[in-house]
C-alpha cells in the first residue's frame, strides 16, 4: 500500500469515526435521555447536567480526530517518521489521559451529587480503562516514531 493510499484510507476512517461520535453525542445520547426521563420523571433533574458532562468529553475526542488527520497528512507527504508526529503523538496521549480523568471525575462528581448509579459508576470504569489504553498506545507510538525519526535523520545525514 502506498503512502498515498494508506493517508487516503487513514482519513476515511477518521471522517467516518467522526461523523459517527456527532451521531452518538448530538442524536443518540439526547435520544436516549429523552426517554428516559419520559419514562421515569423522578430522573428529569439528572437530564441536562449529564448531557452537559458528555458533551463536554467529546471535545477531547474530536480534537484527537483533528490530530489524527494531521497524521495522515504527514503520512501522505512521506514525512510518517518525523518529529512532528510524534509531537501530535504525545498531544494525543495528553488528550486521552486528561478526558479519562475528567471523566472519571465527573462521574464521581456526579454520584456523590445523587445523580449517578452507581452501576453506572462501575461501567464507566470500563470506559476509563479505553481511555488508559489510548493513552499508553499513543505514547509508545509517540516513543517508537521518535526514535524513527531520530534514526531516519542519521541515515540522511550519513548518505
Amino acid at each position: 500500500m502506498s503512502q498515498a493510499n494508506l493517508s487516503r484510507s487513514l482519513k476515511i476512517v477518521l471522517a467516518g469515526v467522526g461523523i459517527c461520535g456527532l451521531i452518538v453525542y448530538f442524536v443518540i445520547l439526547p435520544t436516549v435521555g429523552n426517554d428516559l426521563h419520559a419514562s421515569y420523571p423522578e430522573f428529569a433533574g439528572w437530564h441536562w447536567p449529564w448531557m452537559i458532562f458528555l458533551w463536554c468529553t467529546s471535545i477531547p475526542c474530536f480534537l484527537v480526530l483533528a490530530l489524527g488527520w494531521k497524521i495522515a497528512a504527514n503520512i501522505g507527504a512521506d514525512r510518517s517518521f518525523s518529529t512532528e508526529n510524534a509531537r501530535l503523538l504525545q498531544r494525543i496521549a495528553w488528550l486521552a489521559a486528561g478526558d479519562t480523568v475528567f471523566f472519571f471525575t465527573g462521574n464521581v462528581v456526579l454520584f456523590f451529587l445523587s445523580m449517578n448509579h452507581p452501576g453506572i459508576l462501575l461501567a464507566s470504569l470500563l470506559i476509563c480503562f479505553a481511555g488508559v489504553a489510548v493513552t499508553v498506545a499513543a505514547i509508545c507510538l509517540s516513543h517508537l516514531v521518535q526514535k524513527a525519526a531520530d534514526l531516519q535523520e542519521q541515515s540522511d545525514l550519513t548518505i
